[in-house]
């Protein structure tokens, strides 16, 4: 049984490489301007003469309007075009950072920080809906990996950069020429002339239709909920991982930052291996499932367990790869649930559940670490990543109204 039919969502393998090099590089600096500001925080704080509270501020302002904002936008890509949506995005977010650089006020730092919120809300919805519109079926795998792995190599660079031209350019040339790059992507989108994606690019008068399907469905009320587990699992690992390998297995500061980069490093490979395998099969929620419950385990395991430095290195990394390979098949579910039309809007609510996640969980991994229990830190987030597994494998059949392990294109087809 298949996954979807050819023509479900009208992809064009005409915008093949002409789409996905642009919304790569695009993806690599929302992750990039996402560390802009916390990298210029100790030149920012003499700059503007704030404390670190005032500057965390930002970050927390930054959180709260991406989250609230990027359901929105979904819609509007899906109106308007996720082209043009992105473009203005872009835009937006280096035009940001140039007036921080040139006014360097605390209100203004504010601002910037809302306005980086509100354009990072403009990627995942306009960047799904152009690579869902665009790229072949056969492809499809591939070409959400190449996209997530450009978003965790913008992440992985920026400290090193920022950090470069803090010292070459200064504090407001760092922020200057951020923010350059941003409008820079932007202009390449319209000179490479990146095919839009919008409702009218599914069908004409039946795409609009389609677009004006009811979006919380239960398979996107499902996904929802993955996705809040994932941004708790997410967060326990990049914001607590290191203070948790610290104080629960006597870890130094250096060989608890080496554990971590192992971990997300062997995610970012995990996620290329699962474009090819996401493309090698049809049960997309099985392959999900069964790599998070790997890692989860794997997890669980390092969490009631004191292992010698070597193991935990050699677990972790494992652990972290099929944390990665899951992103592409993760992807390729969301997409499904989407009627044609209707990419921006659901990749839009969907993507609003991590952000939940991201928002919900530091309280509590505070908590564990405040009453000495940092090896739960671990054991939380295999928890969560247990729990998501089985949300996707048992959840989403029953959402569908299909057989529990149906796969997901059999459970689609019963929803449409």
């Amino acid at each position: 049984m298949i996954d979807i039919t050819a023509g479900d969502h009208a992809p064009a393998a005409a915008g093949g490489l002409r789409t996905l090099v642009p919304i790569s590089t695009a993806h690599f600096v929302s992750h990039y301007h996402m560390l802009v500001l916390p990298m210029l925080f100790p030149f920012l704080k003499d700059a503007l003469q704030v404390d670190y509270l005032d500057l965390g501020l930002a970050l927390t302002l930054f959180g709260a309007v991406t989250g609230l904002t990027q359901a929105p936008v979904g819609y509007l890509v899906d109106r308007v075009g996720a082209r043009k949506i992105l473009v203005l995005g872009l835009g937006l977010g280096g035009a940001a950072l140039i007036v921080l650089a040139l006014t360097m006020s605390y209100g203004w730092f504010l601002a910037c920080a809302a306005l980086l919120g509100l354009a990072n809300s403009v990627y995942h919805p306009a960047d799904y809906a152009l690579l869902a519109t665009h790229t072949s079926e056969a492809r499809m795998g591939r070409a959400f990996s190449v996209h997530t792995f450009a978003g965790y190599l913008g992440a992985a660079v920026a400290p090193a950069i920022v950090a470069m031209l803090l010292t070459t350019v200064g504090g407001g040339g760092a922020l200057m020429i951020s923010g350059a790059l941003g409008i820079a992507v932007g202009l390449l989108l319209i000179a490479m002339r990146v095919p839009d994606a919008s409702a009218a690019h599914h069908g004409g008068s039946a795409g609009a239709a389609n677009a004006k399907a009811r979006m919380l469905t239960p398979m996107v009320l499902v996904l929802i909920v993955f996705f809040i587990l994932l941004g708790v699992s997410t967060t326990a690992m990049s914001n607590f991982g290191v203070v948790a390998l610290m104080n629960g297995y006597d870890q130094p500061l250096t060989l608890a930052n080496i554990a971590l980069t192992c971990f997300l490093g062997a995610a970012a490979a995990g996620v290329l291996a699962g474009g090819f395998l996401a493309d090698r099969t049809h049960r997309h929620e099985q392959v999900a499932a069964t790599c998070f419950a790997i890692s989860a385990m794997i997890l669980a395991a390092v969490a009631v367990s004191r292992p010698g430095i070597e193991i935990l290195i050699a677990a972790l990394t494992l652990a972290g790869f099929f944390s990665g390979v899951i992103a592409p098949s993760r992807d390729i579910m969301v997409r499904n649930a989407a009627p044609p039309g209707a990419n921006g809007r659901v990749f839009g609510i969907v993507w609003t559940g991590f952000n939940i996640g991201c928002v919900v969980s530091p309280p509590l991994f505070g908590w564990i670490m405040d009453a000495a229990m940092p090896r739960w830190v671990l054991g939380a987030a295999a928890l969560s990543m247990l729990l998501a597994a089985a949300l996707t494998l048992y959840g989403g059949g029953s959402a569908l109204g299909a057989p529990l392990g149906a796969p997901l294109g059999a459970r689609r087809d019963a929803r449409l």
